[in-house]
């Protein structure tokens, strides 16, 4: 019974602080590290979602290929700014055509590629 007392001295004196202390960096510090590890792998998993799609036909002026005529000519329409304040920030918009000539995005493969039809 003597090691008893011994136990209630040592945590009057406040030695059990620093055991709860060393516990509780340890647990956070654990954390930490499971918490970057699952921001890891979520970030890879996304990269090779990325990696596997294919690519979007959009055109250097940000619109899709079925925006676009067979001749390249852009029928979208976008905001132009048409007034501006003292510090040359747009205040009005208005809507014109989009003044993009030519589609220069990746093109789909059914265009670059098509077996010859033969009849047999």
């Amino acid at each position: 019974m003597d090691w008893l007392w011994w136990i209630f001295i040592f945590f009057l004196v406040g030695g059990f602080g620093w055991i709860a202390d060393t516990g509780r960096t340890a647990l956070q510090t654990r954390h930490e590290r499971k918490v970057e590890r699952f921001k890891l792998v979520e970030k890879e998993r996304r990269a090779l979602e990325e990696a596997h799609k294919p690519p979007e036909p959009i055109c250097g002026c940000t619109h899709h290929l079925a925006k676009h005529d067979r001749r390249g000519k852009c029928h979208e329409d976008v905001e132009v700014p048409t007034e501006w304040d003292e510090d040359k920030k747009p205040l009005r918009y208005e809507l014109r055509q989009c003044n993009c000539q030519q589609y220069v995005g990746p093109q789909p493969l059914s265009q670059i590629y098509a077996d010859e039809l033969t009849d047999l």
